[in-house]
């Protein structure tokens, strides 16, 4: 299993939205990269969509391949007014 490492920007946003590292695991290992951000740097990154019982969640995450450990940048639960049905694409903006 690969470690994961919370950044503690992800870690205050967790809290403050009652996200568990549980939850962040579990996003992470059964989820759907709904998104992907090959250019960001120090590493890749990825929006990965996930349930928890009925509710969507989102996290965005890295992976260090070197060291074997993906980094938790963010967590959060997809907005209904900015995501279209299923969470998977953001709706127009420009409407």
């Amino acid at each position: 299993m690969r470690k994961l490492i919370f950044r503690v920007h992800a870690i205050q946003k967790m809290f403050e939205r009652g996200i568990s590292q549980m939850d962040v695991r579990t996003v992470i290992e059964h989820g759907e990269v709904i998104r992907e951000y090959p250019d960001d740097t120090p590493y890749p990154s990825r929006l990965v969509l996930g349930w928890r019982e009925k509710r969507p969640l989102h996290v965005v995450a890295a992976d260090n391949d070197a060291d074997d450990e993906t980094i938790i940048i963010t967590a959060y639960e997809p907005d209904p007014a900015l995501w279209k049905p299923g969470f998977k694409q953001k709706k127009d903006q420009n409407k």
